[in-house]
């Protein structure tokens, strides 16, 4: 039976197990035909603002969400950081440096460095908002309709150009109200272009092999039919 298994043939694609079908256009496609964009947001330090301000900001956000009329997720991804490429560049200024008293404070201060990050894990946090576009509402499908979405290939799902345009039109009036809201808070935020939502999605689901083996750019990448 294992001989039978191994010499098996595997046919089936990770991408057949998967929500998305596809990236286009600073765009995430689901199998289910609904959008998505992804928004990087930047963090404001709220307990250094005095009382006036985080009243203000308070205001701000429940006008924000008031305003809203579609589904937001908000995601909070911690990462170790690595600061392999820091250290090696501080190396080499560390070697060029011809004053002596400046090569001394750069070995001092790689030492620092090395001793700071034996001590613990340095974290980075960084913070996302998911804007959703979905024309039809999921209670218009039946079941055997959504099975059928789940197991159909990506490639055969692929969204016509017409349909994709009108649809995405809408998300970005979507991400564009969600920006504004956010500026009014003094919270900065950028939708992510296709290269940065392939690496995304490539670091979240493959954190240990991302972090040995970098994604090429996506012009590079060859995708399976």
């Amino acid at each position: 039976m294992a001989n039978k298994l191994a010499g098996k043939k595997i046919t089936n694609s990770t991408q057949q197990y998967l929500d998305i079908a596809e990236f286009r256009e600073d765009t995430v496609i689901m199998r289910d035909g609904t959008l998505r964009a992804v928004l990087l947001v930047a963090s404001i330090n709220f307990a250094l603002k005095s009382e006036d301000e985080q009243n203000a900001i308070i205001s701000a956000y429940v006008g924000f969400l008031n305003n809203i009329d579609f589904p937001l997720q908000i995601v909070i991804q911690s990462r170790e950081l690595n600061i392999d490429n820091y250290l090696a560049f501080l190396k080499q200024k560390e070697k060029e440096q011809t004053n002596e008293l400046l090569k001394i404070q750069t070995a001092e201060y790689l030492q620092y460095v090395g001793e700071l990050i034996s001590l613990g894990k340095i974290m980075n946090k960084r913070f996302y908002l998911v804007v959703a576009y979905n024309p039809l509402s999921d209670k218009q499908k039946g079941f055997f309709g959504k099975l059928l979405e789940s197991l159909r290939p990506a490639s055969l799902i692929k969204m016509k150009e017409e349909k994709f345009l009108k649809r995405r039109s809408e998300l970005t009036r979507r991400v564009e109200n969600v920006i504004g809201g956010l500026a009014s808070m003094g919270v900065n935020a950028a939708p992510l272009d296709t290269q940065s939502l392939i690496e995304l999605f490539y670091n979240t689901y493959n954190p240990e092999t991302s972090a040995n083996q970098k994604l090429v750019d996506v012009k590079e990448l060859r995708l399976a039919e």
